[in-house]
């Protein structure tokens, strides 16, 4: 049986949030139907980190080892581009050698847009205060700038007192709550259905 590690852009210093992270997309991938031997999420911190941290485990992974990238594509992907070239394009970041295009995955444009694809968790975890109407009605999730999101998540939360939204201890318990199959319905182009898809597979 295959070892994955995924490795997951997600910033932050400390072991609480070490924990949180892996606890939250622990609980992502069991809603996405995944059993048995889970990947191992990994917190790359800053995103170059996290693309460092791959390459460095793709260079020396055993047999028995998968090493998969994960982070924001923090803009709009082009037509056509796959998501190598879009990494190639945007960061400047080279393929590895020994790395395919199974090897690397997108949210698009970020973590967030991820969330907002399930209001109803949203809803149910900032209460009453939270203004579901200042989240445009967007048709395509994927398209809204990454600024725009998180404009419309500071507004949407903003009478949240202490809850209202964050990166970190906030983000990741969300994270936990969504349904991966919402976001594979509302954010095609992030490509998590086949990403999960993919995992399925290989475990």
């Amino acid at each position: 049986m295959v070892s994955i590690k995924i490795y997951i852009e997600g910033g932050g210093e400390g072991k609480d949030l070490d924990s949180r992270f892996r606890e939250a997309w622990t609980k992502f991938f069991k809603a996405a139907g995944l059993t048995g031997q889970m990947p191992r999420p990994v917190r790359g911190k800053g995103r170059k980190n996290t693309y460092d941290l791959f390459c460095t485990a793709l260079e020396n992974q055993k047999p028995d080892e998968l090493p998969l990238l994960l982070v924001d594509s923090e803009a709009a992907l082009k037509k056509g581009h796959s998501v190598w070239q879009h990494l190639k394009s945007r960061d400047n970041w080279d393929k590895p050698t020994d790395a395919n295009e199974q090897h690397a995955y997108l949210m698009v444009q970020v973590m967030e847009t991820w969330l907002l694809a399930d209001l109803e968790v949203l809803n149910a975890y900032f209460g009453s205060n939270f203004k579901s109407n200042k989240i445009p009605a967007w048709t395509d999730l994927e398209s809204v700038q990454k600024l725009a999101v998180f404009e419309a998540l500071d507004k949407a939360t903003a009478e949240c007192g202490q809850k209202c939204y964050a990166k970190g201890k906030v983000s990741f318990e969300i994270l936990g709550s969504i349904s991966p199959q919402k976001v594979a319905a509302k954010c095609p182009h992030a490509k998590p259905k086949q990403f999960l898809d993919f995992l399925a597979v290989m475990r």
